[in-house]
């Protein structure tokens, strides 16, 4: 059963592109028609790629890998951070830092200085500091947490990405491409969809689009965080069950043992 209908879709006004002056034309496949100079997204083509990109974050999320939301434009931003974080998924609300992805190392390093502020605001030495060192340490953690706050607890690189508007968000997409990391998105008409692994046509500028879309992935993901917990429960539950099984095994194993010895010594 699909995840969206198309008057869902519609409601959303996903189905509106750019003006055709702006398009790209490498999204022909994925456009209906022409209204008023404006280019009308399919949204069957719309649907159809939307279960496919929730089937596969829904698979990485199961196996336990992390997926990366970037969204930095104004009306995105606030729906990706609630949404996002509503299932413990790391995203890039503020700028994209250079190199995130193809220097990760310098991004974890980041990652250490801020927690070790956090480690220091509270520990008794951060009241022997001056004001004027408390602020400064402040205003640096500030900086550090609006840039990579919601990345703190990214210890490895993403399985995949996430990207609303691959026109904003070119650098993220380049890192990516770089390292191999797929790339799902939404694509409007004056984008290129040929850089992305897993497109969904859409509208990328409407808040209410932005939302659904975003919505979906998120339940998807949250369906496979679901299922693996699930699937780690029945596996805890059958090595509490083998247990005593194991332990009486043993037992016997070095009965068996012990009278074979006093057998030989006989």
């Amino acid at each position: 059963m699909p995840r969206t209908n198309f008057q869902e879709l519609l409601d959303a006004g996903a189905h509106f592109g750019h003006l055709r002056r702006k398009w790209n034309p490498n999204m022909e496949p994925y456009i209906f028609m022409e209204k008023n100079g404006i280019h009308i997204i399919d949204l069957q083509k719309t649907i159809v790629k939307i279960d496919e990109a929730a089937a596969a974050v829904k698979q990485i999320a199961k196996s336990g890998r992390k997926i990366l939301f970037v969204a930095t434009k104004k009306q995105a931003k606030d729906l990706v951070s609630e949404l996002v974080g509503s299932v413990g998924m790391p995203y890039v609300t503020e700028r994209w830092p250079g190199g995130m992805l193809t220097n990760f190392p310098t991004i974890r390093k980041a990652v250490k200085k801020m927690v070790s502020i956090d480690r220091l605001a509270k520990d008794a030495s951060w009241d022997n500091l001056s004001k004027r060192e408390k602020l400064q340490i402040s205003r640096q953690h500030a900086k550090l947490e609006k840039m990579l706050g919601s990345i703190a607890d990214l210890s490895r690189l993403p399985a995949a990405l996430f990207i609303v508007d691959v026109m904003k968000e070119r650098i993220a997409v380049r890192e990516a491409q770089r390292l191999g990391i797929p790339v799902f998105a939404m694509v409007d008409t004056n984008s290129n969809p040929d850089d992305v692994d897993f497109v969904i046509p859409a509208n990328d500028d409407a808040s209410q689009s932005i939302k659904l879309i975003v919505g979906i992935m998120t339940d998807a993901i949250r369906e496979g965080l679901s299922e693996r917990k699930v699937e780690k429960d029945v596996v805890e539950a059958d090595e509490e069950e083998e247990a005593p099984k194991r332990s009486r095994r043993k037992i016997k194993t070095r009965i068996t043992e012990e009278e074979d010895s006093d057998l030989n010594v006989g």
